[in-house]
């Protein structure tokens, strides 16, 4: 009896668990409101643009070195479009939403775009085969990499209350994109206490607050107050903090008309100095070519050579003492500068009511009603694979877990493999932490206005890799001379003109293009004409 119980009992926690996975899995199911991992061909349930500038050919293809298909791009210096609707739209009010992808470089990125950007429902103005860089979106999400930029895109497409056009708004310091040719998910967490955070491969690489001017530019909540337009800078505002001492006087021994330089009075000429040699001399072994003309081409003249006579001499031609620095120079007086007692500072325009100033408790997000890869890339083989939309933190982690985690390892441990079998594991894994390392570096807010410099140079140490030290001694010279502006102050403001600020207009395009300035190059054609004669030797 009490064996059939024992019996009866484990059936029933069988049932109990079982009964409790299948709950999980059926709640993780209905947490996912999108989700596509490509492992059928996107063939008749995605739409690819049919706009002129798109000719990019998307592939169903295999991640290098798996059994998991994603949705690949295929050709170099290209445009790519394609999108996917979803059956319903996802409400971004309210609660949690999480955004995720992964994206794989398998032939690196040195200039293009890996990013996804949701879209808002077609009532906005677009249709599935005319989806462009225009389409309008919500949210723009991913890596993008060209010259000085390299980020994880976060952008946040917001209706202003008041004037009801839709702007643009960057989130500032975002992470780097990752300089490898591994699987990478880049996950987006939108939380109802305003808060967003940014994953990448699971690991938190910023916090933001979408109401804070701190984290987006411009912010979503304008300044209360901004500078009166129509306010002017009175003519007797003085902003010089120094004047010339008006008392100074010019000392009576101060000679403005000194030269810098003058002779060397107690220079004597080089004994064996050959006066009466010339530098150069004709030619002896040159011969007029016999094609030479006269008549067009003018008397020929040997071309010039150094006089042998002056390779063993200190010296040929007339001798002139060398010139030193004149120890009476003092250059153009100018009177002792001393605080102006006028002094009023530098004049700002008052602080005027903001005409267009509204509070927001929340950001007012649009519904996402499609999915979209709107790129311009340089490189080819780039692969998106597991996108998802979810209302449930658990379910990306769960899917980190079970679709790329174990991918990641297996290729990291490839290219341990492969950079121990060519030598290089020791110097190049140094090499990529300290890569890593500067681009968290320029991450650090206090060095947002150097960032473009700072990246560059990173750039340019990852095509020469031998110039790792030279390049860390770039950067922190670079963060050092930061950290004195900081704590010593930097030079004095520049004065305030009464000129128009222009506003910088947010754009969708890609990249960025580069014009080089090409000179022409002029050859001499004069044959067999002299030569040009060198220059005087220095005494």
């Amino acid at each position: 009896m009490g064996e059939a119980k024992r019996v009866s009992l484990r059936l029933a926690l069988l049932f109990l668990v079982a009964f409790v996975s299948f709950s999980q899995l059926r709640a993780s199911d209905d947490d996912k409101i999108f989700y596509e991992s490509f492992e059928d061909s996107f063939e008749g349930r995605w739409v690819v643009s049919d706009k002129d500038d798109y000719k990019g050919v998307w592939k169903h293809a295999k991640s290098e070195g798996h059994d998991e298909y994603g949705l690949l791009v295929s050709e170099k210096a290209k445009k790519y479009a394609i999108v996917k609707e979803l059956d319903n739209p996802a409400i971004l009010k309210g609660g949690t939403i999480v955004l995720q992808f992964e994206t794989r470089f398998q032939n690196g990125l040195e200039c293009g775009g890996a990013y996804l950007k949701y879209l808002r429902p077609q009532g906005a103005g677009w249709t599935a085969k005319e989806f462009d860089n225009e389409s309008p979106y919500s949210i723009m999400f991913g890596p993008d990499k060209c010259g000085a930029t390299n980020k994880v895109h976060f952008i946040l497409k917001h209706k202003n209350p008041k004037s009801g056009e839709y702007v643009e708004h960057h989130l500032k310091f975002p992470p780097s994109v990752p300089s490898d040719k591994l699987t990478h998910v880049y996950t987006a967490i939108l939380k109802p206490d305003n808060e967003l955070q940014i994953l990448l491969d699971g690991e938190e690489k910023k916090k933001a607050n979408f109401l804070s001017s701190d984290d987006f530019e411009p912010p979503l909540v304008p300044a209360k107050t901004i500078p009166d337009p129509d306010d002017k800078k009175p003519e007797d505002w003085d902003e010089r903090a120094k004047i010339p001492d008006p008392n100074a006087v010019k000392p009576d021994d101060w000679d403005e008309d000194a030269p810098m330089e003058i002779e060397d009075d107690e220079a004597v000429k080089p004994e064996g100095w050959l006066d009466d040699e010339p530098e150069e001399i004709d030619d002896p072994e040159a011969t007029k070519p016999e094609d030479w003309d006269d008549e067009e081409d003018g008397e020929w003249e040997a071309p010039k050579i150094d006089n042998p006579k002056c390779e063993e001499a200190p010296g040929c031609g007339e001798w002139k003492r060398p010139m030193k620095r004149n120890p009476a120079y003092k250059g153009k007086w100018h009177a002792p500068l001393i605080d102006n007692p006028n002094y009023k500072g530098i004049w700002k325009p008052q602080e005027i009511p903001n005409p267009n100033y509204f509070e927001l408790e929340k950001p007012d997000f649009e519904p996402i009603a499609a999915v979209g890869i709107e790129i311009w890339t340089m490189q080819d083989g780039i692969l998106f694979g597991n996108i998802l939309i979810a209302d449930n933190e658990k379910v990306a982690e769960s899917l980190r877990q079970t679709k790329w985690k174990a991918k990641f390892d297996v290729e990291k441990e490839k290219q341990k493999a492969e950079d121990a079998a060519a030598g290089i594991d020791g110097l190049a894994g140094f090499q990529k932490k300290v890569f890593d390392l500067l681009y968290q570096i320029a991450d650090i807010s206090f060095l947002s206005q150097h960032k473009d410099k700072i990246i560059d140079i990173i750039e340019k140490a990852e095509k020469q890799p031998n110039l790792t030290i030279g390049i860390l001694i770039s950067i922190v010279v670079v963060i050092f001379t930061v950290l004195l502006k900081i704590i010593f102050g930097g030079r004095k403001p520049a004065k305030v003109e009464d000129k128009p600020t222009p506003v910088a207009e947010s754009s969708n395009k890609e990249g960025s293009s580069k014009e080089e300035a090409e000179e022409d190059e002029k050859e001499d054609d004069g044959g067999a004409a002299a030569a040009p004669r060198r220059r005087r030797r220095e005494n």
